[in-house]
């Protein structure tokens, strides 16, 4: 498979505008606060117009690359400390805009999904926070399982959520995982609004190219 970056063009491109409202910014005092997590990513190719898949598959992996031994690192000592990764979803962990739209479930992205059953067998739990809408919850749930994932649990957004920023609602989203006494040891989304917000050790960022969503 080694098309150019196709629009997703699914039901759910309804939701598309929804994934994408943001209401005009919160005030910095309203949002969570937390120390700043390191970043990684695929150096040089951020601001590429178009891709192929095996490009982009490659690049993934330069990220999952540096992720892997940290969660490994992580994870080598026994502990009673509740831990868990959070990974976003469309060309994060499911093959959104590389995958033909008449085909269902949707791909999984190898490298990411291999690192999640890593973690997972590490005893860390998985998390998926998402910007897609509530909608589509249970065919969301379903494809991650379909292709392979652990999920112990899913974050869609609600209503209220749909006129917020992403990245706020997605930061909220973490503080609450955290809350439920987790540690979030890595967060990993293709995006900077899927990562900035504090709530996570460590982040890691994997190739967008300006379009993906």
């Amino acid at each position: 498979m080694h098309a150019r970056i196709r629009r997703t063009a699914t039901a759910t491109v309804l939701t598309a505008a929804l994934l994408t409202t943001a209401a005009p910014a919160a005030s910095a005092a309203a949002r969570p606060t937390n120390s700043a997590p390191q970043l990684h990513s695929a150096a040089g190719v951020a601001t590429t117009a178009s891709v192929d898949y095996a490009t982009w598959q490659r690049d993934v992996a330069a990220v999952i690359a540096v992720a892997r031994p940290y969660i490994d690192q992580r994870t080598s000592q026994p502990s009673a400390e509740k831990r868990a990764i959070v990974l976003d979803i469309d060309n994060t962990s499911l093959e959104t805009d590389f995958h033909p739209f008449w085909e269902y479930p949707t791909a999984a992205v190898k490298p990411v999904l291999d690192l999640a059953r890593f973690a997972d067998s590490r005893g860390v739990d998985v998390f998926f926070v998402t910007a897609r809408p509530g909608i589509i919850y249970s065919l969301t749930h379903y494809n991650l399982k379909k292709a392979g994932y652990p999920v112990d649990g899913l974050h869609v957004r609600d209503l209220p959520d749909l006129f917020q920023e992403v990245s706020v609602y997605k930061t909220a989203e973490r503080a609450a995982i955290e809350a439920k006494g987790y540690t979030i040891i890595a967060n990993i989304g293709n995006k900077e609004s899927d990562l900035v917000g504090g709530h996570a050790e460590k982040t890691f960022k994997l190739p967008d190219y300006g379009q993906l969503s």
